[in-house]
């Protein structure tokens, strides 16, 4: 009998072409899966387009400021403390 394996046929190699497409599959639906369970974004996206972003209090504070709200002397003392929170403070591992 003269089979394809003894004949110069496909061998086992056969079997590439279907693990790579089973591969691609898996990969697309890994790649959905993840898409939707982030709420409809794409992995490369930030944050939803319509989303507000909280303002830094630093940034917060210095608009206040701006605006007339505080007065010099209580701006410079929150600043001391948001600086010692949010700022070069808590950087240098004041802890």
């Amino acid at each position: 009998m003269n089979n394809l394996a003894h004949s110069g046929g496909p061998g086992p190699w056969i079997l590439f072409l279907p693990i790579v497409w089973a591969a691609v599959v898996i990969a697309g639906a890994t790649l959905v899966r993840r898409t939707v369970r982030r709420g409809r974004r794409t992995p490369w996206q930030v944050r939803a387009a319509g989303a507000a972003e909280q303002p830094a209090p630093i940034a917060l504070l210095g608009r206040r400021f701006a605006a007339g709200e505080i007065e010099e002397d209580e701006y410079w003392r929150r600043l001391s403390v948001l600086d010692e929170q949010f700022g070069r403070g808590a950087e240098s591992g004041a802890a």
